[in-house]
């Protein structure tokens, strides 16, 4: 691939980076915003059992509703696919699968810790867990795509 190609790519990327930055902090603190109790009326949410609400989201998910269960377990990886694509294709560095999950979790720390301090959700190890795993199969789906033009490319030359 040529370097103007290339540096095409990357720019497309980081104005795609800059919207997911952009829709995570909005769907993650803004978007359910209306509704809850003042900041001094917020209790401190925190769950530090390792699968405890995957559990209780599984376990409940009729009573919870499957909307809800779905939009929680996947909701979580979903939200994580877009880092894990994205990050490879923008930073030269980050063609390293664990460096790019190590940079995934780190993310996720960083949010579900915003959300405990802002009492904005919840701190949850389960979505720490989740967010990891959506970064880790975006990285999958990045490099299959990768192996995919690479293969294209060399079977074109």
């Amino acid at each position: 691939m040529r370097n103007e190609t290339k540096k095409k790519i990357r720019i497309i990327g980081w104005i795609l980076f800059i919207i997911y930055i952009l829709l995570l902090i909005y769907f993650l603190f803004l978007s359910e915003e209306y509704g809850r109790k003042d900041f001094a009326q917020r209790d401190y949410q925190y769950n530090l059992v390792l699968f405890q609400e995957i559990r209780r989201f599984w376990v409940y998910r009729e009573r919870v509703g499957y909307l809800a269960a779905f939009l929680n377990l996947a909701g979580n990886v979903i939200g994580f696919l877009p880092f894990g694509f994205i990050l490879p294709v923008i930073g030269k560095r980050m063609k390293n699968g664990f460096l790019v999950t190590v940079c995934g979790f780190c993310l996720s720390l960083f949010v579900e810790s915003m959300q405990l301090i802002f009492k904005v959700g919840s701190f949850d190890v389960d979505d720490l867990l989740l967010n990891t795993l959506g970064t880790v199969l975006g990285y999958l789906a990045f490099s299959v795509c990768n192996r995919i033009r690479r293969w294209i490319y060399e079977k074109k030359v």
